[in-house]
């Protein structure tokens, strides 16, 4: 189901960025609109390397990881990473992904020392910072792309 807005209510990319967001708060995910899915999946990722890096993604989204596992995980995300453009990112977690998940979970089970998997979050969080936030400027152009497959548009 789209949510209505007013045509006033998104002139800028600001407008839309906000309307987007708040829109994906009203979907239970997953959902059956494939684009508010790629959006809950990867601004749930961007969100939370924002916020505390690697750890924090996989802390506060592990329940999906989970749930689909590692691999579609990564398939999914850095699809929909490079779908955006988002191509530098896409390499990040193609490169340290699995070896992330698979040290989180070792670490929740008592099977290593912190050090070795924040050795390597440190590395992944690195590479991400180094790209000084350009993911926030692909997601302003990827949301003025798609806000009408989430949004319908209402007139004046």
């Amino acid at each position: 189901m789209k949510y209505k807005m007013q045509r006033k209510d998104l002139l800028t990319k600001d407008d839309i960025w906000n309307a987007v967001i708040k829109v994906m708060g009203k979907y239970d995910f997953p959902t059956e609109n494939e684009i508010a899915n790629e959006v809950f999946i990867v601004f749930n990722y961007y969100s939370e390397l924002e916020s505390g890096g690697h750890e924090s993604l996989f802390n506060w989204f592990s329940w999906h990881i989970e749930e689909v596992g590692i691999t579609n995980y990564l398939k999914e995300l850095t699809g929909i990473l490079e779908k955006i453009e988002a191509y530098d990112y896409s390499k990040i977690e193609k490169e340290y992904g699995k070896e992330l998940w698979r040290l989180f979970k070792a670490l929740e089970n008592d099977e290593i020392e912190e050090d070795e998997f924040y050795n390597v979050v440190e590395k992944a969080d690195n590479e991400y910072e180094k790209l000084n936030g350009r993911l926030g400027n692909l997601f302003e152009t990827y949301f003025a792309n798609i806000y009408t497959e989430l949004i319908d548009v209402v007139e004046d």
